[in-house]
């Protein structure tokens, strides 16, 4: 049990990585998502990433039922 759990840990962790690493080079183009949300003020910046965090909903939850589906 404790294998299975150490294993999935491993794998969410170089998940987690890949996607740190694609989101810091997306982040360096300028690119948004057409859902995303910047709001400005004078003294102020607000960044709501409803269209990314959609995205990566998806696409975790086919990775994960893959994942699963094939035990």
């Amino acid at each position: 049990m404790f294998k299975d759990f150490g294993i999935l840990l491993i794998l969410l962790g170089v998940v987690l990585f890949i996607m740190g690493v694609f989101l810091l080079l997306i982040g360096h183009t300028g690119f948004r998502m057409p859902l995303d949300i910047v709001i400005r003020g004078k003294n102020f910046a607000v960044y709501i990433p409803i269209g990314t965090s959609i995205l990566l909903s998806i696409l975790l939850t086919v990775l994960l039922s893959m994942l699963f589906r094939s035990k």
